[in-house]
């Protein structure tokens, strides 16, 4: 069943995300207003995998949206002509002060397709090479290789809850592989 856009309202813009009001209707006749997000750019997350050991490159960071500190992939959006993997090794090497190995595109999806239309795609990177300190310094409080035993744990403790990087790590957990 397919909705029917009679038409939408910006409500708000910026360089970044525009928030909309949509004119839709339901099949069925239902007619309303719906908000929308509309995203400029979609968004990359890595997880970098330590190929002797599994360990996984994380970020701890604070998010002052939801007030709470996490375990993070690195990841962000994709800059205007960029691949996901040139993005994501841009990010990666940004945020961690690490160059990742040869990247493989995992997944790609829409963490809120019912209102939000930002794409996010999923990468993982086998191995990666300390290059110096981030660039992106504010990025995160610490950035550590965490062993692959503790994501159970982490996300049983709570550490765990940035929607990408959930997504991102029970795609790894569970093989998820894209040929």
């Amino acid at each position: 069943m397919r909705w029917t856009v009679h038409g939408e309202r910006t409500l708000y813009s910026s360089p970044y995300l525009d928030l909309l009001l949509a004119d839709v209707e339901v099949p069925g006749g239902s007619r309303f207003d719906h908000h929308l997000v509309r995203y400029r750019y979609p968004a990359v997350g890595v997880v970098v995998v330590r190929p002797d050991d599994g360990a996984l490159l994380l970020l701890w960071r604070h998010r002052f949206a939801t007030d709470s500190w996490g375990w993070e992939v690195p990841a962000g959006r994709m800059e205007a002509g960029e691949t996901p993997e040139q993005a994501g090794a841009r990010e990666t090497l940004e945020e961690t002060g690490w160059r990742p190995g040869v990247m493989r595109h995992v997944l790609r999806y829409h963490p809120l397709n019912g209102t939000v239309d930002q794409t996010f795609h999923v990468l993982r990177a086998d191995g990666a090479t300390r290059v110096g300190d981030p660039v992106d310094a504010h990025e995160s409080a610490r950035v550590e290789w965490v062993p692959a035993e503790r994501i159970v744990e982490e996300f049983a403790a709570g550490r765990i809850t940035s929607g990408l990087t959930v997504t991102a790590l029970l795609a790894h957990l569970a093989g998820v592989r894209i040929p």
